[in-house]
């Protein structure tokens, strides 16, 4: 007996497509359960941890770039004027994150049939654009500066105010940085290099806080023009990281993974393809199998339903994925 060319499976774990609205909008369910309701959603749960790690380092930066803001004013640091303003933009872009990770809570529509997770893609190219705009003024008030040097009044306040930074941005950027991890989201782990980035910045304000001291007008300036250098370089790696998942790139041990747990199915004669793909943090997948000749539909959709389960959970944050099965040369 023949068997289908293509099998779809979708991973919900249920198989209708209200079954699979509905554990979009589910909130409190049993894990590790191979029903849709029973199992604790993905998606919701990064969307809640994305955003308490992103309203808890706004409240830690704008804290910081508050007390900054008051030693620029009466200081006249165009070093600590370069790291306020980059601590103001880290602030500003949990904004667009906050926005994506709201997006991905609504469910699939007739339109955007694969929800919104992408949204997360989009805020990462914000967070990146913004990032870049406050390194061009931060730079451009440095060389003005440059031309014109001035005298830095209260040393020891910015001193402090550069440990300030260094502190609040470090908090934001562990924060950031460990939830986004977690979570697969690229636009959160962007917005906590960010921080980390402001971090190394505020700890070279002292060298500027140092120059002064020592009656070298040009050095604050100079470490101004040394923290947009130092925010550029950061900011192109997390445009690479950025673009990369909007390219649909993912690291290639999650496909060996995923390999090795389908070839361990009973019935999966070969695996003939894997595609994996990011939908905001969540990972989704497409496989083509070979399974025995002239099994029965039945035998063959059961490989499939068997394939897609191991799958979703040998891959971590893997929440869909589609099984085709054909037989050998199909």
């Amino acid at each position: 007996m023949g068997i289908p060319a293509q099998h779809g499976h979708g991973h919900g774990h249920g198989h209708a497509p209200g079954q699979r609205a509905w554990a979009a909008v589910r909130h409190v369910v049993v894990p590790h359960s191979h029903d849709a309701a029973d199992r604790i959603d993905p998606a919701l749960e990064a969307s809640r941890a994305g955003m308490r790690a992103l309203g808890t380092s706004l409240a830690v930066l704008g804290a910081t770039a508050a007390v900054q803001a008051v030693v620029v004013v009466a200081s006249g640091s165009v070093a600590l004027l370069s790291d306020t303003l980059h601590n103001v933009a880290d602030a500003l872009t949990a904004v667009p994150v906050g926005i994506a990770f709201l997006l991905a809570r609504r469910p699939p529509t007739r339109r955007f049939t694969y929800g919104y997770g992408r949204a997360e893609d989009v805020a990462g190219v914000v967070v990146v654009l913004v990032i870049l705009g406050s390194a061009v003024l931060a730079g451009y008030e440095s060389i003005r500066r440059l031309a014109e040097p001035g005298e830095m009044r209260f040393i020891g306040a910015v001193a402090v105010a550069a440990l300030v930074g260094a502190a609040g941005n470090e908090v934001a950027a562990q924060l950031r940085i460990r939830t986004g991890r977690r979570i697969g989201s690229a636009a959160l782990l962007a917005d906590g290099l960010h921080a980390r980035a402001d971090a190394l910045a505020s700890l070279a304000v002292l060298l500027s806080a140092g120059g002064a001291a020592l009656g070298w007008r040009w050095a604050d300036p100079v470490v101004g023009l040394a923290i947009t250098a130092m925010i550029a370089t950061v900011t192109w790696g997390a445009a690479r990281q950025v673009l990369a998942r909007l390219m649909d790139a993912v690291d290639p041990a999650l496909v060996d993974q995923a390999i090795a747990a389908l070839r361990d199915v009973a019935g999966v004669v070969d695996v003939d393809s894997v595609r994996l793909r990011w939908i905001g943090h969540a990972l989704r997948a497409e496989v083509d199998l070979t399974v025995p000749a002239r099994v029965s539909i039945e035998q063959a959709h059961a490989t499939a339903h068997a394939a897609e389960h191991r799958l979703t959970h040998a891959v971590p944050r893997l929440t869909a994925a589609t099984v085709h099965a054909h037989p050998p040369g199909g």
